[in-house]
Formats: structure tokens, sequence, C-alpha cells
């Protein structure tokens, strides 16, 4: 009875046990299977003759909080045909492997969570090395684009340089590819090597000039989106630029009033309450560049919710002609980026893509590089993102 519970945990079917042993640092199970014909891999010809047995040593998932291994008194079959001496053939475990396949498909799916390898190590109670080498098994490749593609960067800390490329289909979710660099050269490269270019009807993007370039000239029938979140945050840049410089001309009280009210500033009046806006009124009448940059910043977020292209272009235009008639160098400079993207940007009225999901990915890559300590080599970096995000 104690022995069919175990074989149940064990879940190996067909095996034999014949003793179970607890030691302080671990436990061990020994067993064998039972005798059945094998089919010799030179001739072909079913045996059941057995010339010798051998025991194995394999680590198998934990046990009761500890290392268990697997005592396996395996046997070699003598082919009466040919003399071919072979091993039997089981399913629970690789050739010329020590550990059982289960631990290993463990360790891969416990490596998709946010983990580090030295904390599935200890868990599993492996060296470092061996989860890496696990690891790099792994191979991952994107075999065609989607009809719709989102491009973005992210902060890296491995071989290849600062920043690292994202590659995800927004319909679905899913990251496609990590690039290790966003340069339009290795952009162009990268997508060649597809050959449905043609097939891409949208690439959404961040306001990065080698990103556009690059896909202007492999995705020929794709129009180019700038995805929301880029856009407004130039804006949010604008308004907290201009109330850094007017805060160092105030006096010390308003100064530091001014410093941290900066939320106040930033949110949508609807989503203040009754104080908050009497404590805004009182801002914006320390200056009047930082009133106006309020009124530009609200004039922008009105931009922001059109419901199409053509009413965006109108809205726009006139927020345009608003800050040049104002010339606060802050949303000048906003302004020209606005204009030198306008066609792009005006495109993501009429689409329903962002790269939302890659935020929320990038947010994901963090916690994975910061549980890491960083990665110094860009194809494992690479692989851990795919496989915890693909």
């Amino acid at each position: 009875m104690q022995f069919q519970s175990i074989r149940n945990f064990i879940n190996l079917k067909d095996v034999i046990i014949s003793n179970v042993e607890h030691f302080d640092s671990h436990s061990e199970i020994s067993l064998s299977m039972p005798v059945r014909p094998h089919k010799c891999p030179a001739c072909g010809t079913l045996t059941k003759s057995i010339h010798d047995y051998r025991t194995q040593k394999i680590k198998d998932i934990p046990w009761l909080n500890k290392p268990l291994y697997l005592i396996y008194r395996k046997r070699r079959y003598n082919c009466r045909k040919c003399n071919k001496k072979f091993y039997e053939q089981v399913d629970f475990i690789g050739k010329y492997q020590r550990m059982t396949k289960r631990l290993i498909m463990a360790v891969v799916d416990r490596l998709r969570s946010n983990s580090s390898m030295c904390s599935v190590a200890d868990d599993f109670f492996l060296s470092p090395c061996t989860i890496t080498r696990i690891f790099d098994y792994l191979s991952y490749s994107l075999k065609e684009l989607p009809t719709v593609l989102s491009i973005d960067e992210f902060k890296g800390t491995t071989d290849k340089g600062k920043y690292h490329c994202i590659l995800a289909d927004p319909i679905s979710s899913k990251v496609l590819d990590i690039l290790e660099s966003r340069t339009q050269d290795y952009l162009v490269s990268y997508f060649k090597k597809f050959n449905n270019l043609d097939k891409v009807k949208y690439v959404v993007i961040d306001m990065w000039g080698p990103y556009k370039r690059a896909a202007e000239l492999v995705f020929p029938n794709a129009t180019i989106v700038i995805d929301r979140f880029h856009y407004v945050r130039n804006c949010i840049w604008a308004i907290d630029k201009v109330r850094k410089r007017v805060q160092q001309s105030l006096p010390y009280e308003k100064r530091r009033f001014l410093k941290f009210s900066r939320r106040l500033l930033l949110s949508r009046p609807d989503k203040l309450s009754d104080d908050s806006k009497i404590k805004l009124a009182n801002i914006l009448r320390f200056n009047d560049e930082l009133r106006v940059s309020y009124l530009l910043k609200e004039q922008f977020m009105d931009f922001v919710k059109a419901s199409s292209s053509v009413e965006a272009e109108s809205k726009l235009n006139r927020w345009l002609n608003l800050v040049k008639q104002h010339k606060i160098k802050e949303f000048y400079y906003l302004a020209n980026t606005i204009v030198n993207w306008k066609t792009e940007i005006l495109n993501s009225f009429d689409v329903p893509y962002s790269n939302g999901c890659i935020e929320g990915y990038n947010n994901k890559i963090k916690v994975i590089k910061r549980n890491a300590f960083g990665f110094r080599n860009f194809n494992r970096f690479r692989s851990r993102i795919l496989h915890c995000c693909a």
C-alpha cells in the first residue's frame, strides 16, 4: 500500500518500486521496469533476453522539500539474432540524461515566472549552471509578421547596447521578438528576412525616426501610426518643464508649494476634488506662463479626445495657432515635434491599435531584469523575455 501511494506520487507507469529511503539531505526511491519484449535498434528483432544490469541515479522533482533521486536498475538486453546489446527503453528519462523529463519540464515551466535563475535553482535543488543549460536548449524564432505590428524599445544591460527593440502583435497582445538594436539599418536588415512584408497593414510606433524610416522602406502597404500614449506624454513633459522653470523664479513658499503640486497641474479638472480645484486656481495665479501652459495642456487633451482624424486635425490646428501666439518655448518645441509627425499622429484616430500591450510587457521586463540583477548575454535575455511573455 505504501509503495502504491509512492507510485502514484511519482506518477511513472509500470515501475516496480523495491525500496524507499529517507536521509537527512535527500530521499531515494529504488525502482526497475518489468521485463517486456524490446525491439533491437540494429535489426528490429523483438527480444526478452537480458544481458546484464546497470544502476543509474536520476534526479527527480523535489519530494518533502528535499531532493529526490530515483535509483533505477536498468537492464541491457541482448539480441539473439545480431548479438546487439542495448538498454531498455523508458519514457521518463531522455538519452544521456541524469534528470527525469518531468524535472526538466518543471524547471522550464517555472522559468516562465519572473523568478531569477538562482531562485529557480534553489527551488529544485539544482545549480544555477544546470538551470542555465536547461534554459539554453530553448529556441524562439518568428516565422512571419502579423498584419498589425507594434514596435517599441526598452533599456537593456547586455553586451549588444543600451536599448533593445520589442516587437508585438497588438491584436493578440503577444510579444513576437526582441531585437538587439533599434537602428534603421538593423531594423531594415531584420525585416527583409520575411516574405510577407506586403501583408503588414499597420505599424504602431513611438516618435523615434528610425522606426518610421525603416517601416517606409520595408512595408509598402503599411500605414504608420503613432501610439497615443507617446504624444500625450510629450505634452505632460512640456508643462512639467514649464513648472520647473517657473518655480525657480518664485519666492521660497510659492516655490515649495508649486514643487509639491505637480499632480494638480497634470490631472484633468474633472478628476479633481473641490479643494484641489481651489488649490489649482491659486497655483495658476503665480505666473502667466504657467497659467497659459495649463490651458495649452487642456486644449491638447481635448484634441486627444477627438473621435476621428478630421475632428482631430481641426482641433490640432487650433492648438498649434495658440502655441504660436503665446510662444512658450517648451510648448513651441512640442508643437514642432507634433507637426513633424502630424500625419502619423492623425492616423491614430482612425485605427484602434496602440502599443498598450508593449508598455505592460516593458514593466514585466524590468522585473525580470531586476530579479536577475541584469543580463550580459543578449541571446539569453531575449529567450527569457520570449519565454515569459510570448
